[in-house]
């Protein structure tokens, strides 16, 4: 199905990233010369969203006009200066802006190399996938042998059939991807400000209706200062183009 609107969830305060955070926002992190937002806005350029949003918080001046300079199509803020309202409680405070059909929902912090030679890139893959008449949630999965930067288990088993359950010791995990489609349709019924997705991963899941898309490439997630090399040293590994 066709996705006209994406949420970047930016809004964290990257206390892990000190002292680099101290004085910028991790969204403008940079691994291999571009900003860890970046990334994700090249993926939603590529399946051609032009209605996005992102949420802001820690050092929101920065990364506001950060995206006001970027060539494209025009960013809405959802503003939680005053209060973080988490993940689930983020996109339900910028529903507003991005309307009542399936959307995007992407990781500012993560991101993904798309693998060299594929026909099609993961976010339209997944566009292709969704199905709501099924579906709730879809998210992006990747294998532990595909990540780099990740120092969990892993986060769920992916069925056969391509439902999701929560992982709890046994079989072969998958590390949720920091990519979502969903339908707004989750967060009726909610009433707190703040709440977690995972609520909402965990709602859906107990319906039968929480599904998963294995990604093509290699996703990397950058926590402390220190994973930036490493990052980059296995970006190019895998696309062979090194950083210059």
């Amino acid at each position: 199905m066709t996705i006209k609107s994406a949420m970047i969830l930016a809004a964290g305060l990257g206390t892990r990233m000190r002292p680099i955070t101290d004085t910028l926002p991790k969204p403008l992190v940079e691994v291999a010369g571009k900003p860890l937002i970046a990334y994700g806005l090249e993926a939603l350029d590529r399946l051609g969203v032009n209605r996005i949003v992102v949420n802001v918080h820690y050092l929101a001046p920065l990364l506001i006009d950060w995206l006001s300079q970027r060539p494209g199509p025009d960013i809405s803020i959802s503003d939680e200066t005053a209060e973080l309202l988490d993940s689930g409680g983020g996109i339900v405070k910028a529903l507003p802006m991005l309307g009542n059909d399936p959307l995007l929902v992407l990781n500012a912090d993560t991101f993904w190399l798309e693998q060299p030679g594929a026909k099609t890139d993961n976010l339209s893959r997944m566009a292709d996938r969704f199905d709501p008449g099924m579906m709730d949630i879809l998210l992006m999965t990747a294998r532990l042998d595909q990540a780099t930067g990740h120092t969990g288990a892993g986060d769920f088993i992916l069925g056969e059939d391509g439902r999701l359950t929560r992982y709890k010791g046994t079989g072969e995990p998958v590390i949720y991807a920091g990519a979502i489609i969903l339908h707004p349709r989750i967060f009726n019924g909610i009433t707190e400000a703040k709440f977690s997705l995972n609520r909402c991963f965990d709602a859906a899941a107990s319906k039968g209706r929480l599904f998963g898309l294995a990604m093509q490439g290699h996703w990397l997630t950058v926590g402390t200062p220190e994973a930036i090399a490493e990052a980059e040293a296995a970006r190019s590994a895998y696309l062979g183009d090194p950083v210059q």
